[in-house]
């Protein structure tokens, strides 16, 4: 290699390296903005008890079951994502509440339309099985069997779309099927909820209204 050749690529591996190393940092500051309230003395002001849905009454999860976050700050809010417990709503509390549980919604909606908030709506709920997904989302549970009709009874769609309506208000969300999707539609997922019976039609209707 001569001496020119020698120069270029000395140069080459200079602006290379100079590369990598805006990219690293760019990385470094986005992975910050997703983790600032770790540092201290900059915790977001939380109230305890105080929910995201007046009327919802608050039961908090386990801290195992998500990830505190500032949404939409630090990510987008852009998708709603309906679940069934499959099960009863005591069982469903029981369960997020467990720290070897894994997983937790934010909301769960009784059969009788009473709202429980388990998670703020800033905070990253493990509940979709997929971590975007979990991050740009809100989690919603409906108590209830997918295979069961009864389940879904007219008390139950009309909080839940309340519901549904203030969180894509608040985040500007549409309110169609590709941003209120059920569990099943989630990438890399194994469940079916809300199933077969869930009245899709029924329900962005209601919410619109």
């Amino acid at each position: 290699m001569g001496d020119a050749d020698r120069r270029l690529g000395r140069r080459a591996l200079l602006v290379g390296g100079a590369a990598a190393a805006v990219g690293t940092a760019a990385l470094a500051r986005a992975e910050l903005t997703h983790l600032w309230w770790r540092l201290p003395g900059v915790e977001k002001p939380r109230v305890a008890g105080a929910v995201d849905f007046r009327g919802a009454r608050w039961v908090p999860a386990s801290p195992a079951n998500y990830r505190r976050a500032d949404r939409p700050d630090d990510y987008a809010v852009d998708r709603v994502v309906v679940h069934v417990t499959q099960g009863g709503y005591a069982s469903a509390v029981k369960a997020f509440q467990d720290p070897a549980h894994g997983a937790a919604a934010h909301y769960i909606v009784r059969r009788d339309g009473r709202i429980t908030q388990l998670i703020r709506e800033l905070d990253v709920a493990f509940h979709a099985g997929n971590r975007e997904y979990n991050e740009r989302s809100v989690g919603i549970e409906h108590e209830g069997f997918v295979q069961d009709a009864s389940s879904f009874t007219d008390a139950m769609y009309a909080s839940s779309a309340r519901l549904t309506a203030a969180i894509c208000g608040r985040y500007g969300i549409p309110v169609d099927r590709e941003h209120i999707i059920g569990h099943v539609q989630v990438p890399g997922t194994d469940h079916t909820d809300p199933g077969p019976h869930w009245d899709w039609e029924r329900y962005l209707q209601k919410i619109k209204n």
